[in-house]
């Protein structure tokens, strides 16, 4: 059975700081996408002014996350 989690920011206007070790952005070239030392992956809205702003992050890992990859549809 597959479960759908939402995901939610976990911060207010401040993002959390983290030790970047892998980014990737997506094709439309509106998120960027970071890995994390301590095992975070943070979002990242990209505005057409190259202002980046937080969105969201993810916990879990509990290695570095040294690689992003884009999955196939």
């Amino acid at each position: 059975m597959k479960v759908s989690v939402q995901a939610v920011a976990v911060w207010g206007k401040i993002a959390p700081s983290h030790s970047i070790t892998a980014i990737m952005i997506t094709d439309d070239q509106q998120t960027i996408i970071t890995g994390s030392q301590e095992g975070q992956i943070c979002l990242w809205d990209l505005s057409s002014e190259l202002k980046i702003s937080p969105k969201e992050i993810f916990f879990g890992h509990t290695a570095s996350v040294t690689c992003l990859a884009k999955a196939r549809e």
